[in-house]
């Protein structure tokens, strides 16, 4: 069965001929005549008694309310897809990790709204692996993450680097690493740890660091919200390796200290290095060319560096 043999059931059935059904269809009469007997062979059934006014049988009754609501699904689906290439799409939905949701996004979004008011914002914080996920699922239109080579390299997924930042230790301003400029690594591995739950970039990050060292994460407690590392760190005990996106709010309370660190690789003080992320924006290539969330990748790639450039 074909779309246009349904079309042109509805059209005699509307008309009661075949003559008046092919000027409708504009086609000709022969074409709608084989396309009835194409389709009265897959049913197994006539849909027309052969008469002056091409009257339905009981199969092409049966068939007339189907075949209707067929062929309005397909005229619907049409504009839909019409609608959304030409950037009339209802909502825009993003996914986000929580640093960048928190600081950098709310310019970006009172930008966009006001360029595209009859767009729905739908923007959920969620750690990088869950907003990968929903991403491929199709269940959000763009997300902005922690770069991982093993989840965003597909032929159908777009990458495009935001910035890269430093991981520093959070403390508490009266803990003993406060009195460090800089952390040596042996140092920072005595104390346990409050790190981001399973599913967050972070969480991996640091703990392949830890496996790379070949030293114990000692794991005290696992959170998923800024304010839970401030408030746990600031009980004077815990620490925290966080990004240095996700430490803007703790650089002004007098009760926590944030300090840079340092890793000895194998005991050198010549061969050391630093802890940094990679934050990228990732969709695909189909989404990239409906217009709303073309504006909004060009957006968020354009305002956030020159945002993390200015803090700099």
């Amino acid at each position: 069965m074909r779309l246009e043999q349904l079309q042109a059931f509805l059209a005699i059935a509307e008309s009661g001929s075949f003559q008046k059904a092919a000027y409708k269809c504009s086609v000709t009469q022969s074409t709608i005549s084989r396309q009835i007997q194409a389709l009265e062979a897959d049913l197994g059934f006539e849909l027309f008694h052969r008469t002056a006014q091409s009257k339905l049988t009981l199969a092409g009754e049966t068939l007339l309310p189907r075949a209707r609501k067929i062929c309005v699904e397909w005229q619907t689906v049409k504009q839909e897809i019409t609608d959304l290439i030409a950037g009339k799409q209802s909502e825009l939905c993003i996914a986000c990790i929580p640093s960048v949701c928190a600081y950098y996004f709310p310019p970006l979004l009172q930008l966009f709204c006001k360029e595209y008011p009859d767009v729905q914002l739908r923007v959920t914080s969620l750690g990088s692996d869950r907003a990968l996920k929903v991403l491929k699922d199709g269940l959000v239109d763009l997300a902005i993450v922690m770069n991982n080579r093993f989840l965003t390299t597909s032929k159908e997924m777009v990458v495009e680097t935001l910035y890269e930042e430093p991981i520093e230790v959070l403390i508490s301003v009266n803990h003993p690493l406060a009195e460090y400029e800089c952390i040596p690594w042996g140092e920072l591995i005595r104390y346990r740890q409050v790190i981001f739950k399973e599913g967050y970039g972070m969480q991996r990050l640091v703990q392949s660091q830890f496996d790379q060292t070949q030293t114990l994460l000692k794991s005290a407690l696992e959170v998923n919200t800024l304010d839970a590392f401030r408030g746990i760190v600031r009980q004077g005990e815990l620490i925290a390796l966080l990004p240095s996106s996700a430490l803007i709010e703790a650089r002004t309370d007098p009760s926590l200290a944030i300090r840079p660190f340092v890793i000895n690789n194998n005991g050198s003080t010549v061969h050391s290095t630093s802890l940094t992320r990679q934050v990228v924006i990732v969709t695909t290539q189909d989404r990239l060319q409906i217009p709303p969330i073309q504006h909004f990748w060009h957006l968020v790639t354009q305002e956030i560096p020159k945002q993390i450039n200015s803090k700099q």
